[in-house]
């Protein structure tokens, strides 16, 4: 599979929050066309952050980024915005706005982006759902829908513009194991049948060995690894271990790091205390 184009390149990536606080530390990575690419890490690693810059939606410090073969930092507002049409993201909650049908919120994007007629918004908004195996359910508002049909209904939104990538966050949570299981199965179908990559981010081990061509796993704003699920498993990484087999890590404490913290200064290496 490495002679498949790559349809994202990460390099060099630096992301810092409040002025001087380094969330993302120098990110090389790619999602490669028509695979599946799993983002996993502990709390605080990162993962949400590296999300957010895969689509788009987060200022940069240092590094490039190409989307579908193009450089984020050369495109015009109208380039970027085109762009962004042809990605789909599914919201770890959903994100369903509540006074739309079912329907009609799956046919947003297509009011937004589009000049289509109302017929012909309906049916594909239909077939999205029937895709997601909620057909019938078009006219029934979010309140009357499961929590696994709420996620079904916000993965026929986010590819009812046939996305060249669609991205997920967390599309399991709050899920039972056997609802989970059938999103997962419902993950690989969109692959499958609509040629799309697809970026997921999940702390949950069953469904990233489960979908996965390609596993990334960060660690405080560093990749530990990049590889498929037998890799991934059988990695020697001590980090990737304890992430695998949730074993709690003993943080070892930086003096000078803590000193900073507590003062708000930094304090040169070696100073005296």
């Amino acid at each position: 599979m490495t002679d498949v184009p790559a349809v994202i390149e990460v390099e060099g990536l630096v992301t810092h929050y409040y002025g001087e606080r380094m969330i993302l530390k120098g990110i090389d990575m790619e999602v490669r066309d028509g695979e599946i690419m799993v983002i996993m890490g502990g709390s605080g690693s990162g993962k949400s952050t590296l999300l957010r810059h895969l689509m788009a939606l987060e200022n940069k410090t240092e590094g490039t980024m190409r989307i579908l073969g193009q450089d984020i930092d050369g495109l015009s507002q109208t380039e970027f915005f085109d762009l962004r049409k042809k990605l789909g993201v599914a919201f770890q909650g959903g994100a369903l706005f509540s006074s739309l049908t079912v329907g009609e919120n799956v046919m947003l994007p297509l009011y937004e982006h589009t000049d289509l007629d109302r017929m012909t918004m309906e049916i594909m908004a239909r077939m999205k759902l029937e895709v997601v195996e909620l057909g019938g359910f078009e006219d029934l508002m979010p309140s009357e829908l499961s929590g696994g049909m709420i996620k079904r209904a916000a993965f026929a939104r986010a590819c009812v513009m046939d996305p060249k990538i669609l991205f997920c966050d967390e599309p399991s949570a709050g899920l039972d194991p056997v609802v989970a299981s059938a999103l997962d199965d419902l993950i690989l179908s969109l692959r499958d049948a609509m040629g799309m990559s697809i970026v997921v981010v999940t702390h949950e081990l069953d469904s990233a060995f489960k979908i996965a061509d390609r596993i990334t796993i960060l660690d405080r704003g560093h990749i530990l690894m990049i590889g498929t699920v037998e890799e991934v498993k059988n990695s020697s990484n001590e980090r990737v271990y304890n992430l695998l087999n949730r074993v709690p890590e003993d943080e070892q404490l930086d003096v000078d790091e803590y000193l900073s913290r507590l003062t708000g200064m930094e304090v040169d290496e070696g100073a005296a205390l």
